[in-house]
């Protein structure tokens, strides 16, 4: 296993404490808080990776429940990208008998339903949640599951679209894992509507992020573009695929805008911060019974804008053409 990182979140009560867990160091934290009928819960977290857009998604999960009063206790679990421990951080949510799991990933929601059909389960950054089995019908979920969804209905085709009309080159290189059902069904979304606009999508598939740099690096010659989508072994691995887009001259283009902001050149993208604060949001309404899990619509992000880096633009030789800017958020 690798180390986990573990952070308490308690009303009334300030401590740290260090203990071990799993053959790792697990780190505990502490902090005061409020809540309009004095009740505690607690909440196990669980993430595949870390990385800026699902910490992000974890910072407006807390904010969410912030803000409809909810005062909670967080275990949060990092699985390292590694699947074992994905499964036990979710059966040790069980056994400890928390009162609802956030699931921050598509592997992480597999694995927490796996492990329990009757604790709430709430997720974030799931791409495809009835292809995944963790609901049969986003409108009606039915069971202990509901979340949001990482994948605004348009992001991808207003991507591919701007690829093809404003730069030249027909092959788009595309790296994702494919033992991670989010990513094969993106991949597959991808490549039809690469091919619908007459590109190609020119595929390299990983199983870890210590492969990404070699993979992007097999891409050189082949493709005239990146395109990275919200693959999570990926992303955690985004500087690699950067460092060799600059060097070659490769506009890059990504799934959201956390990833521009990195070094991406451009995405239509949104707040990851703002599925997980609709996620917590959620989770308050379940924890206050108001509402089941499986009662509650899973939603998609509400905003969808072009994102563009100026820096990136400029490292990559691309110049940025006036009218992009009048439809455009830039970063500097």
């Amino acid at each position: 296993m690798g180390n986990w990182k573990k952070s308490w979140l308690m009303t009334g009560a300030a401590a740290m404490m260090l203990a071990a867990c799993g053959g790792g160091e697990e780190k505990t934290e502490t902090k005061s808080g409020g809540s309009e009928g004095g009740e505690t819960f607690k909440i196990g977290v669980t993430q595949i990776v870390e990385h800026p857009s699902l910490d992000n998604a974890y910072k407006g999960f807390k904010k969410g429940l912030e803000e409809a009063g909810v005062s909670a206790e967080f275990d949060e679990q990092i699985a390292q990208g590694d699947q074992n421990n994905n499964q036990t951080i979710a059966n040790n949510f069980v056994a400890d008998n928390v009162d609802l799991i956030f699931a921050n990933s598509t592997p992480s929601a597999t694995a927490a339903l796996n492990a329990t059909k009757e604790i709430p389960i709430v997720f974030t950054s799931v791409t495809d949640p009835v292809a995944a089995g963790l609901v049969k019908d986003t409108e009606a979920p039915g069971g202990n599951v509901t979340g949001t969804i990482d994948l605004h209905p348009d992001a991808i085709s207003n991507t591919v679209k701007f690829m093809a009309k404003e730069f030249e080159g027909k092959n788009v290189g595309v790296i994702y894992n494919s033992g991670e059902q989010n990513s094969v069904a993106q991949a597959e979304q991808v490549e039809a509507i690469l091919k619908e606009n007459g590109l190609k999508m020119v595929p390299v598939t990983v199983s870890a992020s210590s492969e990404v740099k070699q993979a992007a690096e097999s891409l050189i010659g082949k493709a005239d573009m990146f395109y990275i989508f919200t693959d999570n072994t990926v992303v955690s691995a985004l500087e690699s695929v950067i460092q060799v887009a600059n060097d070659e001259d490769l506009p890059l283009f990504v799934g959201e805008k956390d990833s521009v902001a990195r070094g991406g050149f451009a995405a239509y993208g949104f707040n990851y911060e703002d599925i997980g604060k609709e996620a917590g949001k959620m989770a308050a309404k379940i924890l206050k019974g108001e509402a089941k899990a499986g009662e509650l619509p899973v939603l998609p992000p509400q905003e969808l804008k072009l994102v563009i880096n100026e820096k990136a633009a400029k490292e990559m030789n691309i110049e940025i053409k006036e009218e992009w800017k009048q439809d455009a958020e830039l970063l500097k």
